[in-house]
């Protein structure tokens, strides 16, 4: 990666980190029963019955409403585990599952993992971003987790980045490596940006 890109990711992630930080807490709630209800109806679109999703942190858009509900549904959910080899694992979330705090201060569920393939059989990949632009290039925080996941993918199903309205921008600095997501959720509205890869 140039140092220009690598410079630009830094400024507009530490931008993005500090509007997200300013949010009120009834900002926040209101997104995520917006994320709830947008979630809830792409998964009813799709016909997802297994579905990946992730257990927002306090500044992102709330996910754990929608994964709890999805759960109850009786849809598979499963949960990213970070590894220090920068793959992820999977955890099947469950009903009133323990989360404690993984790698990078990420919450994650406790539970048998399963390995890197098995998101290989989700119908749907929801996924954390910093902001994503409209040909659905998404800026993620830095780590690479999910570009490495969505690259490595033979059959990648659509794949959907969680945020805030305003982080859905006209450009995002991209690298090689980095990979387009399908689509936007906000707490708004779902977009699809870019066609699905099979």
């Amino acid at each position: 990666m140039s140092d220009a890109i690598a410079d630009a990711k830094r400024a507009l992630r530490a931008d993005l980190r500090e509007r997200r930080q300013n949010l009120s807490s009834s900002a926040r709630d209101a997104a995520a029963a917006g994320i709830r209800s947008q979630l809830d109806a792409l998964v009813e679109r799709v016909g997802a019955r297994s579905i990946s999703c992730f257990l927002s942190t306090p500044t992102e858009p709330g996910t754990r409403e929608f994964v709890n509900a999805a759960v109850a549904r009786g849809i598979r959910v499963l949960l990213p585990v970070t590894r220090a080899d920068g793959l992820l694992d999977w955890a099947v979330a469950g009903d009133g599952d323990d989360i404690v705090e993984g790698m990078f201060g990420l919450p994650e569920p406790v539970g048998e993992l399963l390995s890197p393939m098995a998101v290989n059989d989700v119908d749907l990949l929801v996924i954390p971003a910093a902001a994503v632009d409209r040909t659905g290039m998404r800026l993620g925080w830095g780590r690479g987790y999910f570009d490495k996941t969505i690259g490595s993918m033979e059959n990648c199903p659509p794949v959907y980045a969680v945020i805030f309205d305003s982080e859905l921008v006209d450009d995002v600095p991209r690298d090689l490596h980095d990979q387009p997501v399908t689509g936007v959720v906000t707490p708004t509205q779902t977009l699809e940006l870019a066609p699905t890869r099979r």
